[in-house]
């Protein structure tokens, strides 16, 4: 059996459960830039640089990790949401790339191997973010045709990463944090490459957020006309994450849910944040909220995004344990396109 029915198999018998923020419980660290330099020869500053923990301090990346674990997690992503070419350019760390990737893979897959004494089978997806920049938007109001880069250069920095996040032992690859619907083909073309090269299958979950509460991304899809761009690619799951807390997600989660002819995995915030930008929401109260979105079989897959903690994640393990997976639509054998919104031809 291949990892991928391997993943729909446990998916059809309950619900499962991704992992939460790295991000959040790093800042609870309190680290110091030199925790995040380590002894490596760069020159700018690198406090923030969540990714490079990944060579400089391992130890608290396994920590989170096994946190997560302990937390009823059944999916754990790597700790590489930052971890381009073009992101780490902001830190002069574009070099280390492949290592950082590399290594963060090794981490997740050692504390999932190490959890396997208990029986419990898990996965480890490698997260990839959307980098910094747009394809389908010019950040030049004065030149609408101006792009800071291309298509295959976007691809080429996700190749790069999709190659040593496999290199480290990954499952699945997670283009998650979807803003710009373009920068995500960028990442299904660069996976399907390194698919290709592999010479094996190489899965891919495909997770986007919402701009506001009108339901579309930054490129101006609804979450249906997102679906019909990518849903070539066949990936394993589709779903939303970050943007906003369960309850604001619910009704854009819904409509895809009725559409997406694969497995649904979505992961919100912590709530909203506040006017410090951190967020409040008790992990119960969360796990109220995506309660409701099992009760009305709106998924297969939850976990956190933003601000969500270990405690968050245990509180809606409780809640999933008993609840019904979504179940999947029937294909359609109507031809769908996409401009910004979805269009079905029909016979």
């Amino acid at each position: 059996m291949t990892v991928a029915n391997d993943f729909r198999a446990a998916a059809a018998r309950r619900v499962l459960v991704k992992d939460g923020a790295y991000g959040t419980l790093i800042q609870c660290e309190g680290l110091k830039e030199a925790d995040y330099r380590g002894d490596l020869p760069l020159n700018h500053d690198q406090k923030g640089n969540n990714d490079l923990l990944n060579l400089t301090r391992p130890d608290i990346v396994r920590k989170i990790a096994k946190q997560f674990v302990a937390s009823g997690a059944d999916i754990l992503a790597t700790n590489t949401f930052n971890a381009n070419r073009i992101s780490q350019a902001d830190y002069g760390a574009e070099s280390l790339v492949p290592d950082i990737n590399r290594a963060a893979a090794q981490i997740i897959r050692k504390v999932v191997e190490e959890a396997a004494a208990d029986g419990k089978k898990r996965w480890v997806a490698g997260a990839i973010g959307p980098t910094n920049k747009t394809l389908s938007l010019s950040p030049d109001v004065n030149d609408p045709g101006y792009r800071e880069v291309t298509f295959e250069e976007v691809k080429d920095v996700y190749r790069e990463q999709i190659d040593a996040l496999v290199e480290g032992g990954i499952d699945f690859v997670l283009i998650e944090t979807v803003f710009d619907t373009l920068n995500c083909k960028a990442a299904i073309m660069a996976a399907l490459e390194a698919e290709a090269a592999l010479g094996r299958e190489l899965p891919i979950m495909i997770s986007m957020t919402l701009t506001d509460l009108s339901g579309r991304n930054l490129s101006g899809h609804t979450v249906e006309g997102f679906w019909a761009s990518v849903r070539h690619a066949r990936p394993l799951t589709i779903g939303l994450n970050c943007s906003f807390g369960a309850a604001q997600l619910r009704p854009h989660l819904a409509a895809l849910a009725r559409h997406a002819e694969t497995l649904v995995m979505a992961y919100p915030n912590a709530g909203l944040p506040n006017e410090l930008g951190c967020y409040d929401e008790a992990a119960e109260e969360t796990a109220v909220q995506v309660r409701e979105w099992l009760d009305d079989g709106l998924v297969n897959i939850v976990g956190g995004c933003c601000g969500t903690t270990p405690a968050h994640i245990a509180a809606i393990a409780k809640v999933a344990a008993d609840a019904a997976p979504r179940k999947i639509p029937a294909p359609s054998n109507h031809t769908m396109l996409s401009g910004l919104e979805p269009m079905t031809l029909a016979a």
